[in-house]
């Protein structure tokens, strides 16, 4: 018996389906509860299960005719795009037939379709996209990596409070530590959005310890467990952060192979350079998590591997488990209610 449902976009991403199928076959081995709704060219997708047989009573097929492109414009998508798979993935998702949807399609069409569809929570004006990062100290949580390019002071406290929700709910923190990404640690630093939010997260009743300012070595530090910024600035840290640790992987691999000295030196450090290995590759930590819906979407990198695609669908189960969304919208409220506290104080005061 299921005890959960993931909808999943079949014909998203650069390598095409047979990435995805690969991909479900390691997720059955490791969630052998968990069944799946697989979206896109029936033709395509039933010889690749045929292969597989393990996957015959764990994913039933549902035919797409159509695919989003990568350069296709959201607005576009919107208008003629109810027979792609990305449509149809998130349309199981809002008629409550699956409790998540994985896709590692077009992220703006991503976005566009699942707002349009499922809405955001109540107060919740911006959804944001929200990645986890290795540090030092294990992992934390930085958001929005690309949802929005620009966000206000109150957006931006949105995105502490679903970043701080997420963290408890994913990495178990009973209270986590919340940082603002800014250029520098001091308060009169940064522009007014970030003054403003750091105003209002000062004076929160909330499970987080808001820790003021952070600055963009401290999220590898793992200074504080949840970076918030806009999308602009977190989807550029992101990227540099990937291509730095395929640069570094490369200059290793290059130095190790380059004299027989080097070859004899990483066959006796193979178990660390195997450590190593798996804290630097990206696919470990593949799946941006779209928060702030009304339901839960989770976006895979577009050229991910099955490997990659794999941690994307963990990602997004262990999101359903944890309940994170029924977490963010209670915190939400809470805010509120604190916001209005004041208010109403004063008003009683002056009757």
């Amino acid at each position: 018996m299921a005890d959960l449902t993931v909808s999943v976009d079949a014909m998203g991403g650069d390598a095409g389906p047979g990435v995805v199928v690969a991909a479900l076959a390691k997720s059955v081995v490791r969630h052998p509860s968990v069944r799946f709704l697989l979206h896109g060219d029936e033709g395509q997708l039933k010889p690749l299960l045929a292969r597989r047989a393990k996957l015959a009573s764990k994913v039933e097929i549902r035919h797409s005719p159509d695919i989003v492109r990568m350069e296709d414009k959201p607005s576009q998508v919107l208008r003629r795009g109810r027979n792609t798979s990305m449509w149809r993935a998130i349309e199981a998702l809002q008629k409550q037939e699956a409790q998540v949807a994985v896709s590692a399609g077009n992220t703006g069409a991503l976005m566009a379709m699942s707002m349009f569809q499922l809405r955001t929570l109540d107060g919740i004006d911006r959804p944001a996209i929200a990645a986890l990062w290795p540090t030092r100290k294990g992992q934390c949580v930085v958001l929005d990596v690309g949802a929005n390019v620009e966000a206000d002071a109150q957006q931006l406290v949105d995105f502490a409070i679903m970043g701080e929700a997420f963290a408890r709910a994913v990495l178990g923190l009973e209270r986590p530590t919340v940082g603002l990404l800014n250029v520098g640690a001091e308060d009169m630093k940064g522009h007014d959005s970030v003054k403003g939010a750091a105003q209002i997260l000062r004076n929160v009743n909330l499970p987080m310890e808001f820790s003021g300012f952070v600055e963009g070595d401290d999220i590898s530090e793992g200074t504080v467990d949840v970076v918030v910024t806009d999308g602009f600035t977190g989807n550029i840290a992101l990227k540099t952060a990937e291509g730095t640790a395929k640069l570094i992987a490369g200059f290793l691999r290059a130095a190790l192979r380059r004299s027989l000295l080097g070859r004899l030196g990483a066959v006796l450090a193979s178990g660390s350079l195997k450590v190593l290995r798996r804290k630097l590759d990206p696919r470990a930590a593949n799946g941006g998590i779209f928060l702030g819906l009304n339901g839960v979407v989770v976006k895979s990198h577009g050229g991910a591997d099955s490997v990659g695609f794999a941690s994307a669908l963990d990602m997004a189960i262990d999101m359903v488990r944890a309940g994170v969304m029924a977490r963010i919208a209670a915190d939400h409220e809470a805010l509120t209610s604190n916001a209005m506290a004041p208010a109403a104080a004063l008003g009683a005061a002056g009757a």
